[in-house]
C-alpha cells in the first residue's frame, strides 16, 4: 500500500468505442477516466484505508468503490450490485434496462450484473491492483478472472497471469507421494488438474451453480461462481461475455474433503460458440473439459464434434429438450465419432443442479488423482499467447524478472551461503558491534571508564566493515530500484519476493529428499539392532515431520549435487556460531515450512509415469515412519498447548514445538526482501563516510520506497541494533520530500508474539504491507508511513502516521535466554516510540503465554521510566479463556501504569478497550470461510485506534517528524544502556507485577462496590429531605454526607494499603523490587482515593441537584397544568358558545398568557448570584471606550449608588458657544427644556425596554445592556441638538443605573434554577403542543357529545315520544268511542253512518274501496278528537322526562367501570345504546357511531359531564317546543306510528272477503277456519267485471236468457260452500235474508245511479224490496250485530 497515488506511466489500453454497451457500462460506473489512468493500489487509501463505515451504494457510480471496500474487508457480499434507491435517481429513461429498479420501493435493488461489476473493476485496475484483488477474492472463495474480455470486441482478450502469482495456497493431498504433508505453493506455479466448463446453447439449469456444488459441495455456504440465483445474477451481462474465471479447491487432509487433491475449475461465461479462442485455450490447457450442451446452433454442434481431437478428457452434460438430442442418439453419435465412454455422457434435462453436480463429482473422483494431467497457469499462459490472446506480463515485467534473476544468482547454492557472500554486513560483526555498543552504554551510564579492550574491538570491527565493497547482488538490487520506470520497480519488488519464496521452497524440498535418503540408510543400518539409540534418534529428529512440505510434483530421483549440498548444510549446522544457531531456531516460528516447485517453462505437464512413481528412498522412509507413528504422534501431542482451544481445520496446519521424537529437518536460512533492504541500510550506515555516490543515494532510494509503501526497518532484531545514521538521513529526506505545512507525527505500533500475525492485522486495518512472517526468519521492527486525510488531520491534530510492526517476538529458539533479551529490547524500543500501542494477543501462542506477557509487561514498565506511556488498545483473535485472561491482565497493568500520573486518570479509563477479530490469517488455507463478523470488527478496531489518536491530541502536543526521530534516539540510548530499575535480564518481576495488578484491580472493584452501596443510602437520605429548598439545611446535610464519605473512603484505602503491604512482604520477587514497584502502586492508591472521593462528591452533588431539579420541575408542571385547566375550560366554553373552531395560532397566543402567568407565579430557588451592577458597568465602560469618551470614565463611579432624583440637564451638557448664543434670549431655558424632554423620552423608552426584557422567561444577559445603549445612541443621533458628549454619558449612566435594579431582580429569580429554566424553555414547544392537544381533545369531546346527542339520542327520544303518543291517542279514543270496542261495533257504526248520510258516493267508496274508506273514517275520528283534546302536550312532556331519565341512567351505568381513565369512546357509547334498547325497548340507530368522530380516546368523566349538560339542554329545548301550539294534522303526519293505524289494528277483524260479492267476513273469533258474512251485496250494487257471481240476485226477468243466467247464479250462490269450502252458505243462516234488508234498501235507493256508475242496466228489483224502510234496514243490522257487541 503506497502512501500516495503514483504517476501513471504505462497505460496502453485503448478507449472503448463510443456508444457500445461495454463503454456504456464503464461510463455508468464512473470508470471511463481510468482507461488512461487505471486504478492502482494507492487508490485504496481513499477507498478503504480511512473508511470507518461501510455505507450502501446509492447509485451506479458508487458500486466500484463499494466492491473494493468490501473486498478489502473480505466481506462475502463484496460482489453485491444492489444500490439503495435515492428518490428517483434510478428512474431515468437513459438508464440501461437492467439498471431500472425492479424491487419494492425503499429497498435495495440490483443495478447491474455482478460479473459486469467485477469485470469492469478489473478492466479499470492496473495489474498490481488486480493482483491484490485476486488475493482477497481467493480468500473470500470468489472466482478469480483468468481471461479478461476486452472492452473493444474486436480486440483479443487478455490472459491474467500476474494476478494469480500473488495467490498462495496450502493443502494436504490424499495421494501417496505427498504422505498427507502440508504443502504450500504459489497457485500460478502449482501443478494441479484443471477442469474447464463451457456451455453450448441455452441450458435450463445454472452451469455456475452446478460448478459451485462440484467445487464446494451442496451444503457449503460458498458462492464461488456468480449464478442466476444471486442478487443481480438474473440481469443480462453486457461486459463479461467471454470472461474465464477460475476457482481453486484445496483439500485439508480431512475425511470431509470433496476431492483428494488440489483442483482448479475454470468457467467460461457465455456461449462457447461465440468465443472460439477461449474455447480452444481451455481445451488445450485443461485436464478435463465439461460441456453443458443445450439447444444450440449448427455451429455449436460442429464445435462439439471437433472436441474429439483434444487431449483433455471430455464430459458431456446433455441439457437439450429435443427428441433428436437425447442421451441415446447424441450419446451414440459421440461414442462413434469421439469414442466417449458412456460414463462421460450425462443426461441432465430432468435433473436438478445438485443432482448434476453429484454425478460430475463421482466422475472426477474416479479420475483423481492419477488419471488427469497436471497443469500450471504459467504453461497455460504460453498456450494463450500462441492462440492469439494478450498476456498481461509484458516487456516491462520480463525486464523486471530478468533483473531479479541477476540479483538472485547463486541462491541455489543455499540461502546461508548467499547471505554470507552477497549480504555480508548482516553477519556476526554487525551483531558483535551491537553488543559492544550496549556494553559501552552501560559503562557510560554507570560513569565508569570505557574498557579499552572494547574500544579496540569496536575499532577493528568498524575498520573491517568500512572496507566493504558492494556485492554483485546488491549492485543489481540497487540499480533495479533506481529505475525511473516505477512500474518496472514495482514488478521487480513483487517478483523478487515471489521468486525468493519459490527458489527457497524448491531448495527446501531438495533437502527434504536428501535427508530422507540419509535417514533411510541410518534406519537400515540400525534395523539389525534390537534397541533404538534414543540419543542418536533425537539428534536427527529436531523438527516435526508435519512441518515437512512436499511439492505438488515430486522428482523421482535426487541429484548428487543436492546430496552434497545437504551434507554441507549438516556440517554447517553443527559448526555454526551463536548467530547461526539463533537463525536456525528462528525457523520454528513458521506455521508451516514453505516449499514450491518451479515448473519447467518448456513443458505443459509432467508425464504420469515420472510423476506418480514412488521413490524407493521415500518408500523406505515411509515404512520407517509407520513403525514409529505412535511414538511420533505422542510426542507431537505432548508438545502442543496444554489447553486445546483450537479445533477443526485450524489444527491441521499448525506447527508444534520441537521434540526429540520428530525426524530431523535441515535448517536453512530463509531469505526475504527485507534482508536486501537491511543490507542497503547497513551499507549506508557503515560506509557513507567514504562519500561514494552509489552509497549516498541509498537513503533517497529508501525514502522513495517508503513513500510507495515498502516498510523501513527501524531495528535489526537479529542483531538487536539500530542504524541511527541511516534512519536520520531517511527521516530527513522524508521530510524534504513531503509537501506538508506541518509534520505533526504520531506512532501506532502493533505488538504481539510471532503467532499474532501483526503484519496481517495492520494490512487488514490500513492496507499496508509488512514482511510476511511465513516467508522469512528474521526479526525486526518495521515502519510504514501514511499521510492522513484532511478530515482526520483536523480531528487528531496529526498529519503523519507511522505504523510500526514488531516481528519475531517470542519465536522459538534453542537459546531462550538470548532470544528473550532480544525480545525485551525490541518490545521496549517499539513501545517507547509509540503513541498508541495495539497489544495483539494470539490464541496460537498458548505455550508462550507467560513469555509474551513478560515481554509486554517489561516493555511497559521500562517505557514508563524512559518515555511517555502509549495509549493501549487490546486485540484478541478468539474468545477463548486464555485470550480473555491475557487481555484482562494487560488491561489491568495498562490501567495501573496510566493512573500512576494523576493527569492521566481520564486517559486510564479508556485503556480497557478490547476488540475481538477472528481474522482469516489464523488459517491461511483457502478452504476456510472468513468469519461473518470480521468486517464489522475491523471497522470497529479502526475506529478505536483513530479515537485513541484523538485522545493523544488531548494528552500531549503532537511532535513533528524530527522530534519523533529524537525520541527514537532517546529510547534507543536508554535501551542500550539498560538505564531501567528493572534490567533487561530480569524476567521474574513482570509476571509477579502482573499478578499484583490483577489483585489491585480486584481491590479497587471492591472499594467501588462498597462506596456504591454507601452512596445508595446517602441518596435515600437526600430524597427523604422534606425542606429541599432550605439552603442552610441543604448545605448542612451535604457537608455531613461529604465528611461521612471521606471517612468511609479513607477506611477502605487503609484496608487496601494493609493488603498491599502484606502481599509485598509475602512475594519474594516483589519484595526484592519493592523500591521500584511500591511507588507505582502507592501512587495508584493515592490517586484512587482522590478519584473515588471526587466521584462520590460529584455524584452526591449531582443527585442533590437532580433531586431539587425534579422537585422544582414537578412543582412547575403542576402549576402550569392548573393554569392550563382554567384556560382550557374557558376556551371550550367559548368555542361551544361561538361555535367557531380556534386555530393553532390563536391557541398559541392563549398559551403565551398562561406561560407568562405561570412563570411569574412560580417560586424559583434563591441563591448566591452575580452582581449585575458590576456586569452592567463593565459593558458601559467598553461602550464609552469604543465611543472614544475615556475622559468621562470617572462618571461611572456612581453606577452602584442609589438614585434619589430624576435625570437633570446641566449647563455643562452644552458647549460654551451654545450657552453664549442663548444667554441673552432666555438664559438658556429653552435649550435646557428641549434637552430635558429628549432625555425624558429616552428614559421612558428604555424603561419600557427593561420591562419587556424582564417579562421574558430568561435570565439576564449582557446583550440587554448593549442593545439598550445602542437605542440611546440611535435616538440622540436623530435629534439635532447642540449638546456635549457629557450629556450622552450622564444619560447612559442614569439609565444603566436604573436598569440594574430590575435586572438584578430578574437574575436573582433565575440564577439558581438556570438549568431548570433552560429545561422549561426548551420544553415550551412540548407544553404548547400538549396545550393544543388537550384543547383539541376537549373540544373534540365537546363536539362528539353534541353529535351523539343530536344524531343518536335526540332521534331516539323523538321516536320514543312519537311512538308513545300514537298509542296514547288511540287508547283515549277507544275509551271514549264505543264503536272502537270491537270489529262488529266498528262495522255497524260505519253502516249506520252511511245510511244516515244517505250519500251515494260514500256507498260506492265503501263497496269498492272498503279499506281506504274505513281508514278515512278513523282518521276523521282522530282529528275530531284531537281538536277537542288538551292532553297532547302533557303526554309529550311526560314521555320526554321518562326517556331522558333512561338515557341518564344508561350513561351512569356505563361510567361505573371507566371512571377517571382515558377510554375509547366508541365501545362505551355503543354500550349506552345497548342499555337503552334493552331497558326502554327502543331502536337506537348506532350506524353514526362508525364514523371517525367517535373513534377516539377521551377522558370519560369529562365527556359524561359534557354529555349530561347537553342532555339537559336538549330536554329544556324540547320542553319549550312542546309547550307551544302546533298544527295537529302536521303533528300526526310526522308521527312514525299513526294513531289511526293503531285504532285500525283494534277494529280490523278478519281481513277475508267473500269470493263472490266481496263482503267482509264477520267472524270475530280468532283462528276461525270457516268464514261467513250475513251482509252479502246484491248483484246490482257491483259492476259485472268486479265479481263473476253475486250472492244476492234480483227476481226473474221476462228475458229468457237473463232468467237462465239468474238461475245459474242462484244455484251457485246456494252452493257457495261447495265452491269455496272455507265459506259458509249465506242461506244457512236464518237471519241472512233479513240481514240483507240493509243492502236491498240501499240498492232500491240508488239502483239507477249504480247502473249509471257501472254503465250497466238497472237491476230488476222485486216489489217487496221497495217496501223496506230505512228503519228496517237499520234494524237488520241489529240482527247481524247484536246489541251486546255494541254495548
Amino acid at each position: 500500500m503506497s502512501m500516495k497515488r503514483p504517476k501513471r506511466l504505462s497505460s496502453k489500453k485503448k478507449r472503448p468505442p463510443n456508444g457500445s454497451p461495454q463503454a456504456e457500462i464503464l461510463h455508468k460506473l464512473g470508470l471511463e477516466t481510468y482507461r488512461t489512468q487505471p486504478l492502482d493500489p494507492s487508490s485504496m487509501l481513499d477507498i478503504s484505508t480511512w473508511a470507518m463505515e461501510n455505507p450502501a451504494p446509492l447509485e451506479l457510480k458508487d458500486l466500484p468503490n463499494a466492491f473494493l471496500r468490501r473486498l478489502w474487508m473480505l466481506s462475502k457480499d463484496a460482489r453485491n450490485p444492489c444500490c439503495q434507491p435515492q428518490h428517483d435517481s434510478f428512474i431515468n429513461d437513459n438508464n440501461l434496462p437492467e439498471e431500472k429498479p425492479d424491487g419494492p420501493e425503499g429497498k435495495s435493488q440490483s443495478a447491474i450484473n455482478p460479473l459486469d461489476l467485477v469485470t469492469s473493476v478489473f478492466i479499470a485496475a492496473n495489474t498490481f491492483l488486480q493482483q491484490e484483488m485476486s488475493v482477497r477474492m481467493s480468500q473470500c472463495k470468489f472466482a478469480v478472472p483468468l481471461v479478461l474480455p476486452n472492452v473493444d470486441p474486436e480486440e483479443p482478450s487478455q490472459f491474467l497471469l500476474w494476478p494469480s502469482r500473488g495467490v498462495m495456497g496450502q493443502w494436504k493431498s490424499h495421494s501417496l507421494e505427498t504422505d498427507m504433508k502440508v504443502q504450500e505453493w504459489n497457485l500460478a506455479s502449482a501443478s494441479m488438474p484443471i477442469v474447464s466448463c463451457v456451455k453450448l446453447g441455452c441450458c435450463s439449469i445454472s452451469k455456475s451453480q452446478v460448478l459451485n456444488y462440484v467445487l464446494n459441495g451442496s451444503e457449503s455456504c460458498f458462492e464461488t461462481f456468480v449464478h442466476r440465483g444471486m442478487d443481480g445474477g438474473q440481469l443480462p451481462r453486457r461486459l463479461s461475455h467471454g470472461l474465464v474465471e477460475i476457482g481453486w479447491y484445496l483439500p485439508i487432509g480431512d475425511v470431509r474433503d470433496i476431492h483428494p487433491v488440489p483442483l482448479v475449475i475454470s468457467n467460461l461465461r457465455g456461449d462457447a460458440s461465440t468465443h472460439e479462442k477461449c474455447l480452444k485455450l481451455l481445451c488445450q490447457m485443461s485436464s478435463a473439459v465439461i460441456i453443458f450442451y443445450g439447444d444450440c446452433t449448427e455451429k455449436g454442434k460442429q464445435l462439439l464434434l471437433s472436441c474429439k481431437d483434444m487431449e483433455s478428457k471430455l464430459i458431456l452434460v446433455d441439457l437439450s429438450d429435443t427428441e433428436d438430442s437425447t442421451v441415446g442418439s447424441v450419446g451414440q453419435s459421440l461414442e462413434q465419432q469421439t469414442r466417449l465412454p458412456k460414463v462421460s455422457v450425462l443426461s441432465g434435462a430432468n435433473l436438478s443442479e445438485e443432482e448434476v453436480a453429484n454425478k460430475l463429482s463421482e466422475i472426477l473422483k474416479n479420475w483423481l488423482p492419477y488419471r488427469l494431467k497436471l497443469v500450471t497457469l504459467e504453461a497455460a499462459a504460453k498456450s494463450a499467447l500462441e492462440i492469439g490472446l494478450h498476456v498481461d506480463e509484458g516487456p516491462v515485467c520480463k525486464k523486471a524478472m530478468a533483473s531479479v534473476e541477476e540479483v538472485l544468482k547463486g541462491l541455489y547454492e543455499g540461502s546461508t551461503e548467499f547471505r554470507v557472500k552477497q549480504l555480508p554486513l548482516q553477519g556476526s560483526l554487525w551483531s558483535k558491534l551491537a553488543e559492544i555498543d550496549r556494553e559501552e552504554s552501560k559503562q557510560r551510564i554507570g560513569k565508569k571508564e570505557i574498557d579499552p579492550q572494547l574500544q579496540k574491538q569496536k575499532k577493528a570491527i568498524l575498520t573491517e566493515l568500512s572496507s566493504y565493497k558492494m556485492t554483485t547482488a546488491m549492485k543489481h538490487f540497487t540499480n533495479a530500484l533506481c529505475t525511473t520506470n516505477k512500474m518496472e520497480r514495482t514488478y521487480f519488488l513483487i517478483w523478487l519476493k515471489l521468486k525468493l519464496h519459490l527458489m527457497q521452497t524448491e531448495k527446501q524440498k531438495s533437502l527434504h529428499v536428501s535427508f530422507a535418503n540419509l535417514e533411510t540408510e541410518d534406519l537400515e543400518h540400525e534395523a539389525s539392532s534390537s534397541e533404538w539409540d534414543s540419543d542418536s534418534f533425537c539428534s536427527v529428529s529436531i523438527f516435526g515431520e508435519e512441518n515437512e512440505v512436499q511439492p505438488v510434483n515430486t522428482e523421482p530421483q535426487v541429484s548428487e549435487q543436492h546430496c552434497e549440498i545437504a551434507q554441507e548444510d549438516i556440517l554447517q549446522s553443527t559448526e555454526t556460531n551463536t548467530e547461526c544457531q539463533s537463525q536456525q531456531s528462528d525457523h520454528l516460528e513458521q506455521v508451516t515450512v514453505q516449499e514450491a516447485h518451479v515448473e519447467d517453462e518448456n513443458s505443459l505437464h509432467v508425464p504420469e509415469d515420472q510423476r506418480y512413481n514412488l521413490d524407493s528412498v521415500e518408500s523406505a522412509t515411509a515404512s520407517c515412519k509407520e513403525k514409529h507413528s505412535d511414538q511420533l504422534e505422542l510426542d507431537v501431542s505432548d508438545s502442543s498447548s496444554p489447553t486445546k482451544t483450537q479445533v477443526g481445520h485450524e489444527k491441521l496446519f499448525e506447527n508444534q514445538l520441537p521434540s526429540c521424537s520428530q525426524p530431523f529437518e535441515p535448517k536453512s536460512f530463509t531469505l526475504g526482501l527485507e534482508h536486501f533492504l537491511r543490507e542497503m541500510g547497513l551499507i549506508f550506515e557503515l560506509t557513507h563516510s567514504r562519500g561514494s555516490q552509489n552509497v549516498l543515494r541509498l537513503h533517497s532510494l529508501a525514502t522513495d520506497l517508503l513513500l510507495y509503501g515498502v516498510p523501513l526497518e527501524l531495528m535489526d532484531g537479529d542483531a538487536s541494533n539500530v542504524p541511527l545514521c541511516w534512519l536520520g538521513c531517511v527521516f530527513a529526506e522524508l521530510k524534504r520530500r513531503l509537501n506538508l505545512k506541518q509534520f505533526r507525527t504520531r506512532v501506532l505500533t502493533s505488538l504481539g508474539d510471532y503467532h499474532a500475525r501483526n503484519a496481517e492485522v495492520l494490512s487488514a486495518l490500513f492496507g499496508v504491507k509488512f514482511p510476511d512472517r511465513r516467508t522469512r526468519t528474521n526479526r525486526g521492527v518495521y515502519m510504514v508511513a501514511l499521510v492522513l486525510p484532511d478530515y482526520i488531520r483536523k480531528e487528531t491534530e496529526c498529519d503523519f502516521l507511522l505504523l510500526i510492526d514488531v516481528e519475531g517476538i517470542c519465536s522459538v529458539s534453542a537459546d531462550k535466554t538470548n532470544m528473550l533479551l532480544c525480545d525485551d529490547i525490541m518490545a521496549t524500543f517499539a513501545t517507547g516510540l509509540s503513541d498508541v500501542l495495539l497489544q495483539n494477543i494470539s490464541p496460537l501462542g498458548e505455550n508462550e503465554f507467560e513469555t509474551t506477557l513478560t515481554v509486554t509487561v517489561n516493555a511497559l514498565l521500562r517505557t514508563k521510566e524512559c518515555a511517555s506511556l502509549p495509549i493501549c488498545q487490546l486485540l484478541i483473535q478468539d474468545d477463548g479463556i486464555n485470550s480473555i485472561l491475557h487481555a484482562s491482565q494487560l488491561r489491568h497493568l495498562s490501567k495501573i501504569l496510566q493512573t500512576d500520573d494523576k493527569g492521566n486518570m481520564n486517559q486510564a479509563k479508556s485503556t480497557s478497550c478490547v476488540t475481538c477479530i477472528k481474522g482469516p490469517w489464523s488459517n491461511m488455507q483457502l478452504s476456510e470461510p472468513v468469519d461473518t463478523h470480521y468486517s464489522k470488527a475491523v471497522l470497529k478496531l479502526k475506529k478505536d485506534l483513530i479515537e485513541a489518536l484523538k485522545r493523544c491530541a488531548a494528552k500531549s502536543k503532537t511532535p513533528n517528524l524530527m522530534e519523533v526521530l529524537g525520541r527514537l534516539c532517546g529510547v534507543w540510548d536508554a535501551v542500550k544502556s539498560e538505564s531501567f530499575s528493572i534490567g533487561l535480564q530480569n524476567t521474574n518481576v513482570a509476571l509477579a507485577f502482573s499478578v499484583l495488578c490483577t489483585k489491585f484491580s480486584h481491590w479497587e472493584d471492591c472499594i467501588l462496590q462498597n462506596m456504591e452501596n454507601w452512596l445508595m443510602g446517602a441518596t435515600k437520605t437526600i430524597s427523604a429531605m422534606t425542606n429541599a429548598f432550605d439552603t442552610t439545611v441543604q448545605k448542612d446535610l451535604m457537608n455531613d454526607l461529604k465528611n461521612e464519605a471521606q471517612e468511609e473512603v479513607k477506611s477502605e484505602i487503609n484496608e487496601v494499603k494493609s493488603k498491599l503491604e502484606a502481599y509485598l512482604m509475602k512475594d519474594e520477587i516483589l519484595k526484592a523490587n519493592s523500591e521500584a514497584l511500591r511507588p507505582i502502586i502507592m501512587s495508584n492508591i493515592s490517586n484512587l482515593q482522590d478519584r473515588v472521593m471526587d466521584e462520590i462528591v460529584q455524584k452526591l452533588e449531582t443527585f442533590n441537584e437532580s433531586n431539587c431539579f425534579v422537585t422544582q420541575m414537578n412543582k412547575f408542571e403542576t402549576l402550569l397544568a392548573k393554569e392550563q385547566q382554567f384556560k382550557l375550560l374557558a376556551l371550550v366554553e367559548t368555542s361551544k358558545s361561538t361555535k367557531i373552531l380556534l386555530q393553532d395560532s390563536e391557541l398559541e397566543e392563549e398559551f403565551e398568557t398562561v406561560w407568562k402567568r405561570t412563570l411569574s407565579n412560580f417560586d424559583f430557588r434563591s441563591s448566591v448570584t452575580d452582581n449585575i451592577t458590576s456586569r452592567v458597568t463593565e459593558v458601559l465602560r467598553q461602550n464609552i471606550i469604543s465611543r472614544g469618551l475615556q475622559k468621562h470614565m470617572q462618571k461611572l463611579d456612581v453606577c452602584d449608588q442609589n438614585q434619589t432624583s430624576g435625570f437633570q440637564v446641566h449647563d455643562e451638557h452644552f458647549g460654551y458657544r451654545s450657552r453664549l448664543k442663548h444667554m441673552f434670549e432666555d438664559n438658556n431655558r429653552q435649550q435646557r427644556l428641549e434637552a430635558q424632554q429628549v432625555a425624558c423620552k429616552i428614559i421612558e423608552e428604555c424603561n419600557q425596554f427593561v420591562a419587556d426584557k424582564c417579562s421574558l422567561p430568561a435570565d439576564f444577559s449582557d446583550s440587554y445592556i448593549v442593545e439598550l445603549l445602542e437605542n440611546v445612541e440611535n435616538t440622540l443621533r436623530e435629534k439635532s441638538m447642540e449638546i456635549k458628549s457629557a450629556f450622552e454619558v450622564d444619560l447612559k449612566v442614569y439609565i444603566c443605573n436604573a436598569a440594574c435594579q430590575d435586572f438584578q431582580k430578574l437574575h436573582d429569580r433565575y440564577a439558581k434554577d438556570g438549568e431548570l429554566l433552560t429545561c422549561i424553555s426548551a420544553s415550551k414547544t412540548k407544553y404548547i403542543a400538549q396545550f393544543i392537544y388537550k384543547f383539541r381533545k376537549k373540544d373534540q369531546c365537546q363536539r362528539m357529545a353534541q353529535t351523539f346527542i343530536s344524531m343518536v339520542i335526540k332521534p331516539t327520544v323523538a321516536d320514543y315520544i312519537s311512538r308513545s303518543m300514537a298509542r296514547e291517542i288511540a287508547e283515549e279514543i277507544k275509551d271514549r268511542a264505543k264503536e272502537y270496542e270491537s270489529p262488529h261495533a266498528f262495522q255497524k257504526s260505519l253502516l249506520e253512518e252511511l245510511i244516515k248520510e244517505d250519500q251515494f258516493e260514500s256507498y260506492v267508496e265503501c263497496l269498492l274501496f272498503y279499506d281506504d274508506f274505513r281508514l278515512r273514517k278513523i282518521q276523521e275520528t282522530v282529528d275530531d278528537h284531537l281538536s277537542e283534546s288538551t292532553s297532547l302536550n302533557k303526554w309529550r312532556l311526560q314521555k320526554l322526562g321518562e326517556i331522558v331519565g333512561k338515557v341518564a341512567a344508561a350513561v351512569s351505568q356505563t361510567t361505573e367501570a371507566t371512571k377517571g381513565v382515558l377510554s375509547d369512546a366508541k365501545p362505551l357509547l355503543e354500550r349506552v345504546c345497548l342499555i337503552l334498547e334493552k331497558d326502554v325497548d327502543v331502536n337506537v340507530n348506532k350506524a353514526y357511531l362508525n364514523g371517525p368522530l367517535f373513534s377516539i380516546t377521551t377522558e370519560w368523566d369529562f365527556f359524561v359531564k359534557r354529555l349530561m349538560e347537553l342532555l339537559s339542554t336538549m330536554q329544556l329545548d324540547l320542553s319549550q317546543e312542546f309547550s307551544q301550539n302546533v298544527d295537529v294534522s302536521q303533528l300526526l303526519s310526522s308521527l312514525p306510528v299513526q294513531s289511526q293505524e293503531h285504532l285500525l289494528n283494534k277494529v280490523r277483524g278478519c281481513e277475508k272477503r267473500c269470493p263472490l260479492c266481496k263482503a267482509p267476513c264477520e267472524e270475530e273469533e280468532l283462528g276461525h277456519e270457516v268464514h261467513k258474512s250475513l251482509l252479502h251485496r246484491p248483484k246490482g250494487m257491483l259492476p259485472y267485471g268486479s265479481c263473476a257471481l253475486h250472492c244476492i240476485s234480483c227476481p226473474e226477468s221476462t228475458d229468457p236468457e237473463y232468467n237462465k243466467q239468474i238461475h245459474e247464479e242462484l244455484i251457485t250462490c246456494k252452493n257457495l260452500t261447495s265452491l269455496h269450502p272455507n265459506w259458509s252458505n249465506f242461506s244457512d243462516d236464518p237471519n241472512s235474508q233479513k240481514a240483507n234488508n240493509y243492502w236491498r234498501y240501499v240498492l232500491v235507493r240508488f239502483n239507477e245511479r249504480f247502473a249509471a256508475k257501472f254503465k250497466q242496466k238497472p237491476a230488476k228489483i222485486p216489489e217487496e224490496w221497495r217496501k223496506i224502510t230505512q228503519e228496517e234496514a237499520l234494524q237488520s243490522l241489529n240482527k247481524v250485530f247484536p246489541n251486546k257487541d255494541c254495548c
